[in-house]
């Protein structure tokens, strides 16, 4: 079967230089961009019935982009003013450069895993295992992160700032897609959520990291795609890499 039409569960690019335009163009398939979740703050009142106190901490565990936006949120809500001497670890570069957007940027003070993987941030919090961190995490947490953290070496406390939820379909939403791609669980479950009755037939489903591969197995459904893989570290080239082998079979 010849896939036409393809949605990541991601907000669109904020640039037309994304490898998925390429992909578009490429296997003339059209790529659709809705994510299935979406993010709602945790107001500064809920945020106190934590009992914490964001200037008891030297350093600030981000695992996102949406982390970062609501922790600064929350600081000015609650008139918290950050130290210049607080320390930033964050999952990725990508992370870490989005801090900019809050603080001057100094390498002495942000942190990152090279690789943008769990065990080489861990790896770089040890060698800092004397700071006091404080996690921001949302709601719902990711496990495998969680027992990171607690099997390291460091001392550090969770603190939910937003909270993940579904993003609904609107009723007269169409939804003709031959391929679905998953970045998190709460995706999985976003999905149940508003088709109960989802009967997956010939449609593809595609996941980035085991969590959310492991959600789509637990769903009783079928994984067609999943990534990262060893030498495809990201899923626009898991994707690439599919659609050639489709296209390949398609042709037989």
């Amino acid at each position: 079967m010849k896939l036409k039409k393809i949605l990541v569960s991601q907000p669109k690019p904020s640039t037309e230089k994304s490898p998925y335009y390429d992909i578009s163009d490429k296997y003339n398939v059209k790529i659709e961009f809705r994510p299935f979740i979406k993010v709602d703050p945790i107001s500064a009142k809920e945020f106190r019935t934590q009992r914490i106190n964001i200037l008891d901490y030297s350093a600030i565990i981000f695992n996102s982009r949406h982390g970062i936006d609501h922790f600064f949120r929350l600081c000015e809500e609650l008139r918290v003013t950050v130290p210049e001497t607080m320390k930033y670890f964050c999952i990725s570069e990508t992370v870490a450069l989005y801090l900019q957007r809050y603080i001057q940027y100094r390498k002495r003070k942000v942190f990152f895993s090279a690789t943008g993987k769990l065990p080489e941030l861990i790896t770089v919090l040890n060698k800092h295992a004397d700071e006091k961190y404080l996690f921001v995490t949302s709601e719902v947490q990711n496990e495998e992160t969680l027992k990171a953290l607690e099997g390291s070496k460091i001392k550090f406390d969770k603190a939910i700032m937003y909270r993940t939820v579904s993003n609904d379909f609107a009723p007269d939403e169409p939804f003709d897609y031959d391929m679905l791609l998953f970045f998190s669980p709460a995706g999985i479950d976003s999905l149940l959520k508003n088709f109960p009755d989802f009967d997956q037939k010939e449609i593809q489903i595609g996941t980035f990291g085991p969590t959310t591969a492991q959600a789509v197995r637990d769903a009783g459904l079928r994984l067609d795609l999943e990534a990262p893989k060893p030498g495809v570290p990201s899923m626009t080239m898991a994707l690439d890499n599919f659609l050639k082998e489709n296209c390949k079979k398609a042709k037989k």
